[in-house]
């Protein structure tokens, strides 16, 4: 299983990225995908998560209303639209996929089984 994630830049605060996570080896929508971040010398903290039946989406509190997460199950991959970003959006995103993920652990890291390798995020002020 590999899980790619894409689409990490510079961008000035108030502007938007897509992130993209493109899993190979697994499919997406048989399994409950996450998004975290990890800021510098910060944990690694869920940003947002789908469930595998793609009806229930979490995201964590600071970032409700700015950003979206999505599947696109014919190309097997699931986006994070970011928008109206902060610099406290600035870390390393990674994805994350897992098929016994349940919507009380969606913020637990070990909870998940298969990760991808990161897309740096910064955001100036």
């Amino acid at each position: 299983v590999q899980l790619q994630a894409s689409g990490g830049g510079l961008v000035q605060a108030g502007g938007s990225l897509r992130l993209s996570c493109a899993a190979s080896g697994l499919t997406v929508s048989r399994a409950a995908i996450g998004w975290f971040r990890q800021a510098p010398g910060k944990e690694r903290q869920v940003v947002s998560a789908i469930s595998r039946n793609g009806e229930s989406r979490y995201y964590t509190d600071s970032v409700k209303g700015r950003f979206t997460i999505s599947r696109d199950n014919a190309k097997n991959t699931v986006t994070l639209q970011m928008n109206s970003l902060k610099p406290e959006d600035t870390g390393v995103y990674y994805c994350a996929a897992g098929s016994r993920v349940i919507l009380s652990q969606y913020t637990e890291p070990q909870a998940y089984t298969y990760w991808g390798q990161g897309t740096q995020v910064t955001v100036s002020s």
